[in-house]
């Protein structure tokens, strides 16, 4: 009897720690208007995923800008985490501006568009 009680509980205790997988919203976009030539912000806001282990980079034309600020880690009520990452650039027409967001194995990438 006490080893199927020890199993009953170690299950329960087990499937309680086994968090259901949910993907991240992306939203990308720039501070100011996106206007070519103009000084701005790029920032790549990642929120409502599960589990917190994600990585987020910014991009130009495909390379990392390595000059960047991240906020902290943060979490909802429903245990849900956020995560924004920004960096200062000044858009040029032609040039490609995404944010490539990892997360549970999985890699999307989103692309900033200008207001033009």
């Amino acid at each position: 009897m006490k080893e199927l009680v020890f199993l009953v509980v170690v299950l329960y205790a087990s499937s309680a720690v086994v968090a259901k997988t949910v993907s991240p919203k992306v939203q990308i976009y720039s501070r100011n208007p996106g206007l070519y030539g103009n000084k701005n912000v790029l920032i790549c806001h990642v929120s409502g995923f599960h589990p917190p282990e994600i990585k987020i980079d910014l991009l130009k034309n495909g390379q990392e800008i390595n000059d960047f600020k991240q906020t902290d880690l943060a979490f909802e009520e429903n245990w849900h985490y956020h995560l924004t990452k920004h960096a200062n650039f000044t858009p040029v027409e032609g040039e490609r501006y995404m944010c490539r967001v990892t997360h549970v194995g999985t890699t999307t990438q989103h692309e900033w568009e200008a207001d033009v």
